[in-house]
């Protein structure tokens, strides 16, 4: 355009000089496709849309087709379409995909890309980015931007044979098909409808007087509830595999909660403190112990987002999410360091009559001294250092 614009002057100028009709009838001629390009370019590029068709929710390990549909919806055809997606690069190499072509009036032009979820996290797929120009060269590309949507990949689950977990509580050794966590015949109160409760709950009168969705909350009878106690401080594990067992860590939470909840039929819930990319800054998660299938999901959401960062450690989440946990509840304490502050903390659990699991992500077998403290609190230890020992729970 820099070099257009003194052309259609330079001839103007000469059309007015020389007094030549024809003159004038090449300047109007150029000035009018300056216009038309102008214009056709900027109305064509907004009356393109993009559609994805993808499943946004994954496990690690699994293969994601994303299907892209660029449409012009205007009246104008594009020339030419140069579109770029950016990609995540733990998901696809390399990490963008381009495409070029002309898209007329009404057109759908369909592209696709493979995703290969090979790690567990938090992606977004785009922005993707669209130019366009005209024929011509006239007028300088244009482009826009279409934005990025989410993809979860939860963590790997490994299949359990057995969990054997201790409890305080006398009924809850129980793998039955129909196990009673609450008494439905004692209501207790209401409250707001979450995700994965069953219709079965939702009490429809004071859902209609609240004019929002409100479900029983039935008096607990005594059943185990478990709470995973996840541990995703830096200093919880060692600095020279500190990446690879914390996520371990992360692959034996979702692998307890799935076993708990799918095999066991029982209520799990999640205490942690880590990064979360959504909010940016470091976040305290706490799910309370359910046992719906819809809650399995919340919580391996969660642990596909946690990341590794400085902060609080297990013995100070502990604490303070000691006062939530009602009497008898199982804690699994993930981690990768056994110190003498978590086991100052998990004592103090045992004496509020909690049952307490140590599972030690470590990659050589725990200390001596680390064996016998645990024994003499009544404290489970599970070792663990390749998801082969989750599978082969002693």
């Amino acid at each position: 355009m820099r070099r257009y614009l003194p052309f259609l002057l330079v001839l103007f100028i000469i059309a007015v000089v020389l007094r030549v009709d024809f003159f004038f009838t090449i300047a109007y001629l150029f000035f009018l496709l300056y216009l038309l390009a102008r214009l056709w370019l900027g109305r064509g590029l907004q009356q393109v849309s993009v559609v994805r068709s993808f499943t946004a929710r994954a496990f690690a390990g699994d293969d994601v087709d994303v299907d892209v549909t660029l449409r012009n919806d205007g009246r104008l055809p594009l020339p030419w379409l140069h579109t770029h997606e950016s990609l995540p690069v733990d998901l696809i190499a390399p990490p963008f995909h381009r495409e070029v072509f002309s898209l007329a009036a009404g057109e759908r032009r369909y592209f696709r890309y493979q995703l290969h979820c090979r790690k567990r996290g938090l992606y977004w797929l785009g922005p993707l980015q669209a130019q366009a120009g005209d024929l011509l060269g006239l007028e300088p590309e244009r482009s826009t931007e279409f934005p990025a949507e989410p993809i979860v990949v939860y963590p790997r689950v490994v299949p359990m044979a057995r969990l054997r977990l201790p409890t305080r509580s006398p009924l809850a050794a129980l793998a039955t098909r129909t196990p009673l966590f609450e008494d439905p015949a004692r209501v207790g109160g209401v409250r707001d409808y979450q995700r994965g409760d069953s219709p079965r709950r939702i009490h429809w009168t004071a859902t209609a007087s609240a004019g929002r969705l409100l479900v029983k909350q039935y008096q607990p009878t005594i059943a185990r509830e478990t709470i995973l106690a996840l541990d995703l401080s830096s200093g919880g594990y060692e600095s020279r595999v500190r990446l690879d067992a914390s996520e371990l860590a992360i692959v034996a939470a979702a692998s307890v909660a799935n076993h708990v909840i799918m095999r066991e039929r029982l209520a799990v819930g999640l205490a942690a403190e880590a990064l979360d990319p959504l909010a940016g800054e470091r976040r305290r998660f706490y799910l309370p112990a359910r046992s719906e299938r819809g809650h399995l999901i919340s919580v391996l959401e969660a642990l596909a987002r946690v990341q590794l960062s400085p902060g609080a450690p297990l013995s100070e989440i502990l604490r303070r999410e000691r006062p939530r946990l009602a009497w008898g509840t199982t804690v699994v304490a993930i981690t990768g360091r056994a110190e003498d502050d978590l086991f100052d903390a998990i004592a103090g659990l045992r004496q509020a009559g909690f049952a307490v699991t140590l599972l030690l992500v470590q990659s050589s077998r725990p200390p001596a001294e680390v064996q016998a403290r645990a024994a003499v609190l009544g404290v489970a230890l599970w070792p663990v250092w390749r998801e082969q020992d989750l599978e082969q729970r002693p």
